[in-house]
């Protein structure tokens, strides 16, 4: 058994720390080496306890969250998991903190909740195991103009992603140009972030990129995020694929599940798709992108050195699911010669 994560919590509010520290305390394969109150109080607690990952409050006094996290990763890049307030601006917020290196986020609990900060021992250790080497944020690109020479097929395009997604979707998406395949993704995400990501998104890609919402039509030049929470995203109707929002329970322990999505395009589209698995934890959408593949849909996976962690795109790889693994800058490009029309027609 290999030795247990050492964390450092850091919130300005000691119930919150309490509460945190408590969580994270009740898995023996974690150990909460210490506490701080401020970004101050942090960094000397970093130094001092050399902790193998940090748990980051966005807003504090002194220094905000986000201020702190650029100077880490500037000057020892480590794990950072953020906590935010379930607003638009705390969203907003760790968005941000996404794109500047942070590991993964999670949304502080409404009073009441029966399973405060749900998963945030699994990705802490997540997040211990890397191997990754955090670096500088995603670099802003202009988005690509409509290319005259990129004539669109009939396929449709389907992401999934988890930890790690935000950088990595910017990265693939910026690549598509205005008048790109219509795409469908889900990114686990909690509730309220998955608006303020698609908006983030729109304004830095060249295609519309929108919440999916019930009964929308799949249309060229645009982009369909699941939204977070209670739903999951499906495509249905041949004749004009649209949009589904479906109430089922959590599949894979996530809702919305890229198992949900990729299962609906394999049905729905076969061959006249492409299927792509990001990093992420777990394995969600390993067994909908074996299917899609088994239905003749071309099929792409993250390869482990470009990954944040390397699980869903690594059982969807064991298993068969994957045509080929590419690192990340070359699966934006790879996608639109999957979906280019040919010469002589359309597929």
């Amino acid at each position: 058994m290999s030795a247990p994560a050492r964390v450092l919590v850091v919130d300005d509010s000691p119930t919150m720390r309490g509460l945190i520290t408590a969580v994270l305390s009740s898995d023996p394969e974690v150990n909460v080496i210490g506490q701080a109150g401020d970004a101050l109080e942090a960094r000397e607690a970093i130094k001092r306890l050399n902790p193998d990952v940090v748990t980051l409050d966005i807003e504090m006094p002194n220094m905000n969250g986000l201020d702190f996290l650029e100077k880490i990763m500037t000057l020892r890049p480590m794990p950072v998991i953020m906590v935010s307030t379930m607003t638009h601006r705390g969203a907003e917020a760790t968005l941000a903190a996404l794109e500047i290196g942070a590991f993964d986020c999670v949304g502080k609990p409404a009073p009441g909740e029966p399973r405060p900060f749900g998963d945030l021992a699994e990705k802490v250790k997540a997040a211990a195991r890397t191997q990754r080497q955090f670096s500088q944020p995603v670099a802003a690109v202009a988005p690509p103009p409509a290319v005259a020479d990129f004539r669109v097929g009939r396929k449709i395009v389907a992401i999934g992603s988890s930890t790690g997604g935000v950088e990595a979707l910017i990265a693939v998406l910026q690549k598509f140009p205005a008048n790109c395949p219509p795409t469908v993704i889900t990114q686990h995400m909690p509730p309220t972030f998955t608006k303020s990501f698609a908006e983030r998104l729109n304004r830095l890609c060249a295609p519309v990129v929108q919440e999916a919402t019930d009964g929308a039509r799949l249309e060229i030049g645009k982009i369909y995020l699941a939204p977070g929470g209670e739903r999951h995203l499906q495509v249905t109707s041949a004749s004009a694929p649209c949009c589904r929002l479906v109430d089922r329970p959590p599949v894979n322990g996530h809702r919305p599940s890229v198992d949900v999505l990729f299962d609906s395009v394999a049905e729905l589209a076969g061959r006249n798709a492409v299927g792509v698995i990001l990093t992420g934890m777990g394995r969600d959408g390993a067994a909908g992108l074996l299917k899609m593949r088994h239905a003749g849909a071309r099929t792409l996976g993250q390869n482990e050195k470009t990954c944040v962690v390397y699980g869903m795109p690594r059982v969807a790889h064991e298993l068969g699911a994957v045509e080929q693994q590419l690192p990340l800058s070359a699966i934006g490009e790879e996608i639109l010669k999957m979906t280019a029309a040919r010469k002589e027609g359309t597929e």
